[in-house]
């Protein structure tokens, strides 16, 4: 935000008040003390004007009534003109005497002496003659432009008869002259206030602009985030308590900002997160917010899915033609498979603000696909399950109702019907026992009972045995260390590995073929381990089944492993056992080219030695 400049400032705007308030002020003051001294100086002006006027009267009455014989020396005319001639000449501007047949006798217009003697026609001494009272005006001088003060004062004898009427004619410009003069000393000492008062509207301006301008500041900081900084408090006035509330919803913006922030922090560490794909869009179905799992889970980048549309992105546009449509769904599964099966389920709801109305979708996305790998493998397992018993107990029905139709009386065929029976039920008890024991270790029921075995000793011993009932046309060889190798070990456990893995290789090996055993060390990591390997020269395994080989009641070759009496469990027992004992199972084979499996367990604690 720019900064405001003093022009534009609210401290200009208190001056300007503060000033113009005060020459309202000296203009009313000003116009009522002008009016004041006008009215002042011009009424003792009058006053003054009417003392000698009193006085001129009384001398010209006492003239007028002064008794004159034919013989006197001196006239009506002389006397009034000598009693003029007394009087200040530059208090009256002009003054004229008139008898009472309207003819001047006497002036103090020297040079318009002519006029004595002539009728006077002037409006106001005609009405002091008639109605024998005094008029005044003020009147304005065509040739100078000056103020007159012009009066007309009737003239009475002893019987209070007009006799006369005293005419003047008064300039006024001396009183206003003076009237200007003050006015300008006023005018100069307003100027003198004004400016006194400019520079402490300046101060006083500044005083309560102060807390206001660093409120502005505050706010401007508050509004970059930073809530640190605190208003100063100068008294406890209405701007002081303003100070004080901004300081208090400064503090409690700070801690609603912080509790926002911190909400924010855990929302995303949430969304981050989180394993599965969260969305939200606007109401028109336009992505505005998304999480890091959600583009994991659709394969793309999720800054790019920003303000995509939400079908087109979960690829269902086809099923869903308009984003309204998702209020009156709560999921769907979508199906994303290439090569592989891919299946993501997505779960909707609705943003509601505080009138109710729908504002924008949330679209919560998880990986079903190890789900419905489960559930199919659970399909495939009973499948197995069923078809493996139902194998032998077709068998079983046959043979028994062979038996049962007369053929256990046949000494050669009733021995032989028997002893298929009696197979096919040891295949199913096998089945069942390989059933429970691959239940119990789902349900991590079982136990192993591990000791320190030195494992070269424990392994002769298997080999032994194998040796012992092992066919003539297949050889077994092995490469196994001379000195000791101890391992944590339970002994029943790993035997059945090992039968397992060899009864496999015995099955599958040809007429003279090799099983090649070898025992040796394996460094990886900085960690010892004992490896295990069991070649054949068999049919071998496809690369492609690798992978599955060890899955419950895979077969590579199902026709022959039934033949062979296998169950499919054996391997999928084989690698629960070799988990169990923190070790790995795996395999190295090619079609035609024979299959060796390799199994690894971890070495206790010893010093190395040589065992080659």
């Amino acid at each position: 935000m720019n900064k405001v400049g003093f022009f534009r400032s609210i401290q200009l705007k208190f001056i300007i008040i503060y000033i113009l308030l005060l020459l309202v002020a000296v203009q009313l003051i000003g116009s009522y003390f002008a009016r004041q001294i006008e009215s002042d100086l011009v009424d003792s002006y009058k006053e003054s004007i009417n003392d000698r006027v009193d006085l001129l009267n009384y001398n010209l009455s006492q003239t007028f009534d002064k008794d004159r014989s034919d013989d006197s020396e001196t006239t009506l005319e002389k006397d009034v003109q000598h009693i003029i001639n007394d009087i200040d000449i530059g208090t009256f501007t002009h003054m004229q005497i008139i008898n009472n047949q309207s003819r001047v006798i006497g002036t103090n217009d020297y040079q318009d002496l002519e006029v004595i003697g002539k009728k006077v026609i002037n409006d106001m001494v005609q009405k002091t003659l008639l109605f024998g009272s005094s008029q005044d005006d003020m009147l304005l001088d065509a040739q100078t432009e000056n103020q007159l003060y012009v009066k007309a004062e009737p003239i009475f004898d002893a019987t209070e008869n007009v006799v006369g009427v005293i005419y003047l004619e008064s300039s006024l410009e001396g009183v206003y002259g003076q009237l200007q003069n003050i006015n300008d000393v006023f005018f100069r000492g307003s100027i003198l206030a004004i400016s006194v008062s400019a520079l402490l509207g300046i101060l006083v301006a500044r005083t309560i602009t102060r807390p206001i301008i660093q409120m502005r500041r505050q706010a401007q900081m508050m509004a970059k985030g930073d809530f640190s900084q605190k208003v100063d408090v100068y008294g406890s006035d209405e701007i002081s308590h303003l100070a004080e509330t901004f300081n208090n919803l400064n503090d409690r913006l700070k801690y609603s900002m912080a509790r926002i922030e911190k909400e924010q922090r855990k929302l995303s560490s949430i969304l981050s997160n989180m394993s599965d794909g969260v969305i939200a869009t606007d109401i028109h179905g336009n992505i505005n917010l998304v999480n890091e799992a959600a583009g994991q889970l659709l394969g793309r980048n999720s800054n790019l899915l920003m303000n995509e549309n939400l079908l087109e992105v979960l690829e269902i546009e086809n099923r869903v033609t308009d984003i309204v449509e998702l209020e009156t769904l709560d999921s769907l599964v979508i199906d994303l498979s290439d090569d592989d099966i891919y299946l993501l389920q997505a779960n909707f709801s609705l943003i509601l603000d505080e009138h109710e109305k729908l504002t924008g979708f949330i679209t919560v996305i998880n990986d079903v696909t190890e789900q419905e790998k489960v559930e199919r493998e659970r399909r495939e397992f009973v499948s197995n399950v069923s078809h493996e018993l139902r194998t032998p107990l077709t068998t079983m029905k046959s043979y028994l109702e062979a038996l049962g139709d007369g053929a256990w009386q046949d000494e050669n065929i009733a021995p032989k019907f028997l002893q298929v029976t009696q197979e096919e039920t040891e295949r199913m008890i096998r089945l069942v026992n390989d059933l429970l024991q691959l239940s119990r270790m789902d349900q991590k029921e079982y136990t192993l009972h591990r000791r320190r075995t030195n494992f070269i000793d424990y392994f002769h011993r298997v080999i032994e045995r194998f040796q012992m009932n092992l066919s003539e046309n297949i050889t077994l060889k092995h490469d196994i260390p001379k000195g000791p190798l101890y391992v944590w070990l339970d002994e029943d456990k790993m035997t059945q590995v090992i039968d397992n893995i060899m009864t496999n290789a015995i099955k599958y090996s040809p007429e003279g073929g090799t099983i090649f055993c070898k025992v040796s060390v394996l460094e990886k990591l900085g960690r010892r381990s004992l490896l295990v390997s069991i070649a054949d020269e068999g049919i071998g395994i496809p690369y492609e089944y690798h992978d599955k080989i060890f899955d419950r009641f895979y077969r590579a070759d199902k026709a022959r492993t039934r033949q062979l009496g296998g169950s499919g469990l054996g391997l999928a027992i084989s690698k629960e056992l070799i988990d169990a004992h923190y070790g790995d199972i795996w395999l190295e084979s090619s079609e035609g080219k024979g299959t060796t499996f390799f199994f690894t367990l971890p070495l206790m604690n010893q010093k190395r030695g040589n065992w080659s």
